[in-house]
Formats: structure tokens, C-alpha cells, sequence
């Protein structure tokens, strides 16, 4: 009988330590984030949810702003991984410069628990920039289809309907209508003085990036890119894009001074936030193309979240990462509050997404706008994404003013300044 109480005892102290194993196995301690804008609030959105199932992990979001994050983060790695906060936002466009320049910054996600199940739930042209020479370095969080926002009441007064715009020349005829017939308002803003954004849309929708699709030439120059300058200037010399920054938009967009705005479907949130008196009298349509049959997609901005190598809460950082970008719950979440589009394709299916939204004149906005992931080419960055902004922000200000010929003149010479600041070669 001792033998067997024994034995009964042994059994329930096991079953009491594999419980209190299974207990400490529970992500716990605290973690903190970098992000910026509306993408930290959205952030600080799932942290009610992401705690209902892990009560143990503080999660501590901090709002520093886009460009502190990459300076800091970047300086950071640069000294070694020194005072970098567990989890950072990393725009996919440069996320690269971070992994070529400091691949041991970022903790190697395969070594937490990511997978090749894990990497097919999301779309290839927002994995491609956040995995190296066979590490993951980040994992999708939204993505930026291009659509363009625009004023109902301001198209209906020029009777223009926005599904017959389908090209560029379409747009820019519909543009001179909408100005005629609403006194003070413009076609559309780009920000030319500090940024190439307008260029980066439709060089992608045309398949076309700085850099080839294997990172190796400087591709620049080539058709697309030339297509996406040309259709530019001629909207700029008919008069319809005025120049504007971030906050110089948003306040057009309040102000009612804009027709159109062209963004990523993140810029959703901003509009309805920003200008929430203006609710039912702004819808969204596809970007135009170069020809009538030809590409309308294209992507920018969107942004990953990494875990760096120096954390010292790896699993309760990852833990958190999965729940807000791997989970519908989590991604549908940011998507309700701040109009984030999701990456996770699962998230796509959500009957969130094909509700009517009231702001948008009761139309189903997220239908439409996540209609176009499929089509979006995968562009790279490279760590030499900065070198060449730089530089094709410079031509495109020149080619505006009239210093270039024409539009590959010009990226004739961006290509050139860029093989020269990078060592790559020029793509034939």
C-alpha cells in the first residue's frame, strides 16, 4: 500500500509540475514598441484583445514619429543593438537598409516559431523586402493598395463619373472639368518639394522601381519608369496637381480646397479622422493607367514590425506580433479603428471588409481597395533605397522646372547619378 500511495503521490507532484510548466510557458514580463502616427494607435488598439490572452505581457507602445523611428533605430543598430525597444516599425521600403547594413540587429523570426505556413498567409510583394539570405527579419503588417480618394459632390457638379477614368489622359480631362466647375478647388496634390510619391505610385503600377526585381541594377530608366514621369509632367503643366506636404494635404481635405488624393488604402483613417464632418460626400476609385487596358495597381507605404536581437523578451514580443499581424482578430481590429489594410490575406475575408461603410457614402470601400493586392508588383528597395531617393527626388524637381528634354533624359541621369552613388550597374 506504500509502494502504491507512493507512487499515486510521484504521479500528482508530475502532474502538478507539468502544470506549472505549462503555466510558466506563458509569455509574461514587458515590451515595448516604436512606431508612429496612426499606425501606434492602432497598435495600442489590440493590446485589449492581444491581453485577453496573454494578461501577463504590458505591452507598452511609443509614438516617436516616422523619421525618429528610422534614425534612432538605425543609430541603434549601429551601436550595437544599444537601447533599441523590443519590437520596431519598419516601413517596407526601407526595410532593407536595415538588414543589409545590421543583419544581426533583428531577431531571425524562424528561430521564434515562424514558419513557411506562417509566410504563405501573406501576399509575395510584402514579404519580399523583409526576408535575407534565408532569415526573417519582420512580418507583414499593412500594406498601401493605391486608390484615389475622392470628393462625390465635387465630380457630380462637373458631371464627371469616376468609373470612365480609367488612363491618366482620362483623369487629366476629368481634372479640367471638376476645376471649371468648382471655383478654388484642384485636381489633386503631390508633394514634390520633399517626397517622390507620386512617381513611386505609378512606376510601380507600370512594374517599374529604382532597382531590378533582383536588387543587382539600377532600373530607373526603364519604360515604366519613363511612362510614370511623362504622365506626371503632363498633369502638372495642365494645372492639376498642386504642390503639398502631409499637413498641407490633410488640411485641403478638411478645407475642401482638393477633388482627388492619391494614397495608399491606409490614408482611409486619415481622411475619415481628420474630416469627419465631411462623412458620406467622399468615395474611392482605382488608380488610372498609362492605357486603357493596362495596369492599376500599385502599392505604397506599409510596414512590418521586427524584433530585435537584443530584446530580452523575444517570446512575449513575438507572441504579440503574431496575435496583431497573423490573427483576423487582431488585424481587423487596426482595420476598424484606423483604416490599416491588412496583409494577412485570411483577414481579407472578414465580413468587416464587404460591409458598406457610412463615411464612404455607404459604399464598400475595402472590397474595392483590397481587390488590387493580386495585381500589386514586388519592388526592392535595397540598402541603397535612400542614396536613390535622393536622387530621383532632385531630377524630378529639375524635369518639372524644364532643365531635361524629356522624361528618360531625365531618369537617364537619375540612373547614372544612382549606379554612381551605389556601385550598381545601369539595367539595359
Amino acid at each position: 500500500m506504500r509502494i502504491a500511495l507512493r507512487h499515486t503521490s510521484l504521479c500528482a507532484a508530475a502532474a502538478l509540475l507539468a502544470a506549472a510548466g505549462t503555466a510558466t510557458a506563458q509569455p509574461s514580463g514587458s515590451i515595448t514598441i516604436w512606431s508612429w502616427d496612426i499606425a501606434a494607435s492602432s497598435l495600442k488598439a489590440t493590446v485589449e484583445g492581444f491581453n485577453k490572452l496573454y494578461p501577463d505581457v504590458k505591452v507598452t507602445v511609443e509614438d516617436i514619429g516616422n523619421q525618429p523611428v528610422y534614425d534612432k533605430s538605425i543609430a541603434a543598430c549601429a551601436a550595437g543593438g544599444e537601447g533599441l525597444p523590443d519590437i520596431i516599425s519598419i516601413e517596407n521600403y526601407k526595410a532593407e537598409s536595415y538588414w543589409t547594413q545590421f543583419p544581426d540587429c533583428f531577431a531571425d523570426l524562424k528561430t521564434l516559431g515562424y514558419g513557411a505556413e506562417d509566410a504563405a498567409r501573406f501576399p509575395d510583394f510584402k514579404r519580399a523586402e523583409l526576408e535575407h539570405d534565408g532569415k526573417v527579419y519582420a512580418m507583414p503588417w499593412d500594406s498601401g493598395p493605391v486608390m484615389m480618394f475622392y470628393r462625390r459632390d465635387f465630380y457630380e457638379k462637373a458631371g464627371v463619373d469616376p468609373a470612365s477614368i480609367k488612363t491618366w489622359d482620362d483623369f487629366i480631362a476629368a481634372g479640367k472639368k471638376i476645376q471649371a466647375a468648382n471655383p478654388g478647388v484642384v485636381m489633386s496634390e503631390a508633394n514634390f518639394n520633399g517626397d517622390s510619391e507620386f512617381f513611386r505610385m505609378i512606376a510601380n503600377e507600370q512594374g517599374c522601381g529604382y532597382f531590378s526585381a533582383d536588387g543587382k541594377a539600377v532600373a530607373v530608366a526603364q519604360p515604366g519608369c519613363v511612362a510614370a514621369l511623362a504622365a506626371i509632367r503632363k498633369m502638372k503643366d495642365a494645372g492639376l496637381l498642386a504642390p503639398a506636404n502631409w499637413d498641407e494635404k490633410v488640411a485641403a481635405n478638411g478645407a475642401g480646397t482638393v477633388a482627388t488624393q492619391m494614397y495608399g488604402g491606409w490614408y482611409e483613417g486619415t481622411i475619415r479622422t481628420n474630416a469627419p464632418k465631411l462623412a458620406g460626400q467622399w468615395g474611392v476609385y482605382p488608380m488610372p493607367g498609362v492605357t486603357a487596358d493596362g495596369a492599376r495597381a500599385a502599392n505604397i507605404g506599409g510596414s512590418s514590425l521586427a524584433i530585435s536581437a537584443s530584446s530580452k523578451s523575444k517570446e512575449a514580443a513575438y507572441a504579440y506580433v503574431k496575435y496583431t499581424l497573423a490573427t483576423n482578430e487582431g488585424q481587423v481590429t487596426m482595420l476598424k479603428a484606423y483604416g490599416l489594410v491588412p496583409s494577412l490575406l485570411s483577414a481579407l475575408e472578414d465580413p468587416f471588409v464587404s460591409q458598406p461603410q457610412p463615411y464612404w457614402g455607404g459604399q464598400k470601400i475595402w472590397t474595392d481597395i483590397l481587390a488590387t493586392l493580386p495585381k500589386i508588383h514586388p519592388t526592392h528597395g535595397t540598402q541603397f533605397q535612400n542614396d536613390a531617393e535622393s536622387v530621383v527626388r532632385a531630377v524630378q524637381t529639375k524635369f518639372l522646372a524644364g532643365s531635361y528634354p524629356d522624361a528618360k533624359a531625365a531618369l537617364d541621369d537619375a540612373a547614372n547619378q544612382i549606379a554612381a552613388a551605389t556601385g550598381l550597374p545601369v539595367a539595359p
